[in-house]
């Protein structure tokens, strides 16, 4: 996909500072999409990812704030619709992975995993899906993960988060496919971060393919599952893990 098949349309990239979410944003920049940059903390990330996203001709905002906490949601897609309108793809990609025993984790620690991908998602879906609804037109794309969908050991709240993410996209494929909207679910495999040079040997040793994937091979998938051409493609998990998993 080499055209502009997305000018006109704005994206909202939770996490995309960096690694898999600066990704997805400059890969939808690139086929001509506005872009809502946002994270919780690292403004200076974000900051780059939009500088970037302008280079391409594309328009971009920052919006910094926490997934996880109600106040910072509202304050950020309120500035997303009040300077766009509407948001037409809506990518959550914003997570935490801790890893801590069952029995020693906190009402602190359970929150702090499940309010970013599972509360996160739902208050985003429900700020950006009214003008998805009046446009007749939209895309919502969340995450799971090979570990959070098997059982992740020591990470209870990531399990549960991410297997609750994909029970709520299913909801939402089948309640908005009437409205020309269709969500889905990438679970990625084993991704290198975005600075690493090199592959982990003792994580390539488990990926059938043999090497591990790149924060570009995730924004493929997501920038397919955006464009207009992936318009009978709803309430799927789409995995990307080399093999590892299937």
């Amino acid at each position: 996909m080499t055209d502009k098949v997305l000018t006109g349309k704005t994206a909202f990239v939770s996490g995309s500072g960096q690694n898999i979410g600066r990704a997805i944003a400059l890969r939808l920049a690139e086929l001509g999409c506005t872009v809502v940059v946002n994270g919780s903390s690292n403004a200076e990330a974000c900051e780059e990812t939009a500088a970037r996203i302008r280079a391409t001709g594309a328009e971009a905002l920052v919006a910094m704030g926490d997934m996880a906490r109600a106040e910072d949601v509202a304050r950020i897609t309120a500035a997303a619709l009040d300077r766009f309108g509407a948001i037409d793809i809506l990518v959550n990609n914003a997570a935490r992975r801790p890893h801590k025993p069952f029995l020693e984790m906190t009402e602190e620690d359970w929150h702090g995993v499940v309010d970013v991908a599972l509360t996160g998602a739902y208050r985003t879906a429900r700020a950006f899906l009214p003008g998805m609804v009046d446009r007749k037109w939209g895309r919502i794309i969340n995450f799971a993960g090979m570990k959070a969908m098997r059982g992740y050991f020591e990470g209870a709240p990531i399990s549960a988060a991410k297997h609750g993410v994909w029970g709520l996209t299913k909801a939402l494929s089948t309640e908005f496919a009437p409205h020309g909207i269709t969500a889905n679910v990438i679970s990625p495999g084993q991704i290198r971060d975005e600075t690493a040079t090199a592959d982990d040997p003792k994580r390539t040793a488990t990926i059938p393919a043999g090497f591990m994937g790149r924060p570009d091979d995730i924004a493929s998938v997501a920038a397919f599952l955006a464009t207009p051409e992936a318009r009978f493609v709803t309430g799927q998990m789409i995995a990307v893990n080399g093999g590892e998993q299937t």
